[in-house]
Parts: C-alpha cells; sequence; structure tokens
C-alpha cells in the first residue's frame, strides 16, 4: 500500500534467527518492490535495525519496516532482545516517528490477549495487526484487546497474497464477526 502512494520503503530483517526468515521478507521485498537490508543469521537484530536506520536515511526512505523474529510473551530472554531493540532504535533517532506493531495470530484466542499485555508492557504497543483471519472463526480477541489495552487494530491479514493485508475498519470486522 505504501508503495502504491508513492512512498520509497525499506525492509530490514531483524528475525536472525529463525531458518528461512531472510529469505521470506526477501520474497515480500521482491513482490512489493521494496527494497531491504539483511544481515547472516545469528547477527544481533538490534545491531541490524540500528544500520537499517543509517541506510534508511541515507537513502532519503519514507517507511522502514523492521521485521523481527516471532516471540512467545512468556520467553524472557526474548523479551528483553524486544526491549534492547527499542532502546537502540530510540537513542539512536529520538526524533524519529516510531510505531511498534504487534501481529497477533488469530488462531491463538485468549492468549493473544495475555501476549498483547506483555508486548505493551516491554515496548509500548502502538498498533496491533491481526493474522490468519482467513484460518479461522475466530478473531473476536481483537474486541478485547482494544478494549483492555487501548490500542488499535490497524490491518487484518485475511490470506497470502499482498493485496491480503487490509485496513482493518471497524464496522465491517464486526459485521462479519456477527454474519
Amino acid at each position: 500500500m505504501l508503495k502504491e502512494e508513492g512512498k520509497k520503503v525499506l525492509f530490514a530483517s531483524g528475525d536472525t534467527y529463525r531458518t528461512g526468515a531472510i529469505e521470506q521478507l526477501r520474497a515480500w521485498a521482491d513482490k512489493t518492490g521494496a527494497d531491504i537490508i539483511q544481515s547472516h543469521y545469528g547477527a544481533d537484530p538490534a545491531s541490524v535495525a540500528y544500520d537499517a536506520v543509517d541506510a534508511a536515511l541515507a537513502r532519503e526512505i519514507d517507511y522502514l519496516l523492521i521485521d523481527t523474529a516471532g516471540r512467545l510473551h512468556t520467553k524472557k530472554n526474548l523479551m528483553e532482545e524486544m526491549k534492547k531493540m527499542k532502546r537502540v532504535l530510540s537513542k539512536k533517532r529520538e526524533y524519529l516517528p516510531q510505531e511498534t506493531i504487534l501481529v497477533v495470530d488469530a488462531t491463538t484466542g485468549q492468549n493473544a490477549l495475555q501476549q498483547a499485555k506483555q508486548f505493551n508492557e516491554v515496548v509500548g504497543i502502538t498498533g496491533v495487526d491481526l493474522a490468519k483471519l482467513d484460518g479461522t472463526a475466530k478473531g473476536g480477541i481483537v474486541i478485547s484487546i482494544v478494549y483492555e489495552l487501548g490500542i488499535p487494530i490497524r490491518f487484518l491479514g485475511i490470506g497470502e497474497e499482498k493485496e491480503d493485508l487490509i485496513p482493518f475498519v471497524a464496522e465491517d470486522f464486526v459485521t462479519a464477526l456477527f454474519n
């Protein structure tokens, strides 16, 4: 959507542990026409993010999207890594606007609320994307997330193609939920 608006977009691969993560993000960069900054497996994700900010500024990029590893809120070491990344980015360019979007799997149900609470405490979430909505009748958990945490839902993932990430429209979501 950003590219269609004429924006310059850069992806940064901060998921340096999961096999195939870098290649997966590269495939999405190719599909969408975005540039990509990547490192090697095992690299420090905060370091990748730090370098990506410099690259984005040097290339006059409008949007830098940093992909991080999926993590459970119960894994303290992974949450500490996320905290470090947020800290590094905030110090790097504190005057730049930053969003922290939590991608929640629609199939997780009530666990998504606990996940959102923990992530919000650790890094301060500014939005939630609900993924895999096409594979489940669930998804109503977003109502609890919005109600309890006041965090807006930004996008819904309804498939595997780039067109399948759609803006969240509350009225449409509620209608679909009850139909």
